[in-house]
């Protein structure tokens, strides 16, 4: 059984925003997907992987 995503948001720092990333819950990790192009799809990634994305961003490990 496939699982749907739900739950979709994106940053309240974006909102004025229409090229951003939204994340939604699928099972036990997350699905992204590009906020202006909703129908291309997403890709999905598990609690681990996200909880490691979430921290390295935290760290500024993507700041220029």
């Amino acid at each position: 059984m496939t699982l749907s995503p739900t739950g979709w948001r994106k940053s309240a720092r974006s909102a004025r925003h229409t090229d951003c990333v939204e994340v939604g819950r699928v099972g036990e990790g997350a699905a992204v997907r590009d906020s202006k192009d909703r129908t291309a799809g997403y890709f999905d990634v598990s609690a681990e992987q996200w909880r490691s994305f979430v921290t390295a961003l935290k760290a500024g490990r993507f700041d220029a």
